[in-house]
């Protein structure tokens, strides 16, 4: 839980998923279901403008009657996005998803999108590091484990 993100971001990648605002909500349905993430950033050249969710589209466009092909990802899109520096650790994440109700969290530094974290990302490294400790106390234990 104290590793830096930069770890988990050298372990799961770099690649972000991204859309401009004027890409149509129908249009960036189909690319997170392609990808089979649960979301996208709504991004102007290098700039994050704001992120578009599964909530958000269950809230701003299901729940509003809206077209998904008339509907642009700017107009439903949560402008407010919530980043994190690479420095922050696995346990500082976690807690930034919890108070603030997020999914996804943006690495960034110097103004420069590094990667993106996700909630699960968070959980399966935490299992990883608890499993890996489990692993070690039960070798030295039973007295197996390496000079």
């Amino acid at each position: 839980m104290e590793n830096p993100l930069s770890d988990v971001l050298r372990h799961k990648g770099s690649r972000v998923s991204h859309v401009a605002p004027e890409c149509t909500v129908q249009e960036a349905v189909r690319q997170m279901n392609s990808e089979r993430v649960g979301a996208l950033l709504v991004m102007c050249d290098d700039i994050i403008v704001g992120i578009f969710t599964e909530r958000d589209l269950l809230r701003r466009v299901v729940a509003e009657d809206r077209s998904p092909a008339a509907t642009r990802v700017g107009d439903v899109m949560t402008s407010e996005v919530v980043v994190v520096k690479p420095n922050r650790t696995v346990g500082e994440a976690m807690q930034v998803v919890t108070e603030k109700r997020v999914r996804h969290l943006p690495v960034v530094e110097d103004g420069r999108l590094l990667g993106i974290i996700s909630s699960g990302d968070l959980t399966r490294w935490t299992v990883a590091e608890k499993e890996g400790l489990i692993h070690s106390l039960m070798d030295y234990i039973q007295g197996t484990y390496p000079a």
